[in-house]
């Protein structure tokens, strides 16, 4: 007998999934509209092929939407289009994509070890050199 209560899946939902996307719309605002958790998303992701390709394909068409409104952003006067906050909005959502990758890399002489020397200078505070002196 299996545990849980029954999956409120309906492969009806691959379409509504794929428009909700073509508006530009996160997993969970998706969630929101099938009136589901997002875990719940992405367990009928992990277990309908068809929904994982529509759900897929929704986080495709966001991002598209999103690009879309970056390019009309350039095409209007300048005030109108928040560059910075379409930027934080793509940045957070397509980290994959859009997110910049800072790489530090530490090398010494000729490409070996960093070399630290370290000197460590004890300063014994008035008090203690009072107490030495005696």
């Amino acid at each position: 007998m299996a545990g849980g209560r029954p999956t409120l899946y309906d492969p009806a939902y691959c379409e509504r999934v794929i428009e909700l996307g073509k508006e530009g719309k996160s997993p969970v605002q998706i969630a929101c509209a099938l009136d589901v958790a997002r875990a719940t998303l992405y367990a009928w992701a992990d277990e309908h092929p068809e929904f994982l390709t529509a759900f897929t394909r929704a986080k495709e068409f966001a991002q598209a939407w999103f690009e879309d409104q970056g390019q009309a952003g350039l095409a209007m006067p300048t005030g109108q289009f928040n560059a910075n906050l379409w930027k934080k909005q793509v940045e957070c959502r397509f980290r994959e994509d859009y997110t910049e990758q800072t790489r530090t890399e530490l090398t010494g002489a000729n490409g070996g070890p960093v070399k630290v020397d370290a000197t460590v200078a004890l300063d014994p505070g008035e008090a203690y050199r009072r107490m030495l002196e005696g």
